[in-house]
């Protein structure tokens, strides 16, 4: 199952994604009647697959879906209107240097238990969104990577357990300002979450979809270029570890994002190194997932 968030005006509703449309999943719902559950206001993606009764209507109307679409029981939306699937998570929790080469490229030790950090909930941007190079950035580097979402919370999650805990998967892409990170002192904040550096999407695929999240092509693309192209086979710690890992300081909720970290091929990895510029498209892409394409953009000077 495919499920995103589209705006509709200044309203952002669940939609279920079929081909090149989206059809919002209270649509559906009402076209296919008799489903005693009502889709509440402000839901998003990441709502709907943290809650038992609004995933299980919504596996019934993909199911019913191709059927409904035949006869244009629905409206649809092009995908361009999607926004971000979870738009203020409560936590984003990174992995990094999580992939051995890419900590190879920036001459980083391989770490032995995950490095986590932390980006703030306005930096996150839609699938299609612009991402806005700030006006002291000359530095903007990308880093594509697999982003989990919590379907059901938990502390002390055992990694055995841990994908259970899994709700779906998308494509983000670690936008990083590298002297703001790393040449004023270690700023993995600041330098990690200036608002729009958080690119997710395009939607959540949800977990059932995805067997093996260590079976994951992960790529990067500026202007068609390939930057990047890695394997989540290749992440030092795997998905399980990071739940479980993750959620023995901090209890998980679901709808809580986590990046796992970057295949090599970065920008500050390279000599010289090929930073972001205003005009260029990055797309972040995962076949099994779907593609995320942002345009950099300049900030504008306040007037």
């Amino acid at each position: 199952m495919k499920i995103g968030t589209i705006r509709d005006g200044a309203v952002s509703l669940p939609a279920l994604i079929e081909g090149d449309r989206a059809y919002r999943l209270d649509d559906l719902l009402g076209a296919m009647g008799g489903v005693p559950v009502a889709v509440p206001d402000g839901a998003d993606a990441a709502t709907v697959l943290a809650n038992r009764e609004l995933t299980l209507a919504a596996r019934a109307a993909a199911d019913a879906l191709p059927d409904l679409v035949s006869r244009g029981a629905a409206p649809s939306y092009p995908l361009y209107s999607l926004g971000p699937p979870a738009p203020r998570p409560r936590k984003i929790v990174c992995a990094g240097r999580n992939y051995a080469e890419h900590a190879r490229e920036l001459g980083n030790d391989l770490p032995t238990r995950p490095i986590l950090f932390a980006k703030l909930a306005t930096a996150i941007r839609g699938p299609f969104d612009d991402v806005i190079r700030p006006l002291e950035v000359d530095d903007l580097d990308y880093e594509a990577e697999l982003c989990v979402v919590i379907g059901t919370g938990g502390r002390r999650i055992p990694k055995e357990r841990a994908l259970a805990h899994v709700g779906g998967y998308m494509c983000a892409n670690d936008v990083s300002a590298r002297n703001a990170q790393l040449g004023q002192g270690d700023q993995w904040l600041r330098g990690k979450s200036f608002d729009t550096f958080c690119p997710i999407g395009p939607w959540i695929v949800s977990a059932d979809e995805i067997p093996d999240p260590q079976a994951l092509t992960v790529r990067c693309r500026v202007d068609g270029i390939l930057r990047q192209n890695g394997s989540t086979g290749d992440m030092i710690f795997d998905v399980a570890t990071l739940v479980s890992y993750i959620s023995d300081a901090f209890t998980l909720e679901p709808g809580d994002l986590i990046l796992t970290g970057t295949p090599s091929g970065v920008a500050m990895g390279q000599t010289p190194s090929p930073w972001l510029q205003p005009g260029q498209l990055c797309e972040v892409e995962i076949p099994e997932i779907g593609v995320i394409a942002n345009r950099i953009v300049a900030e504008v000077t306040p007037a």
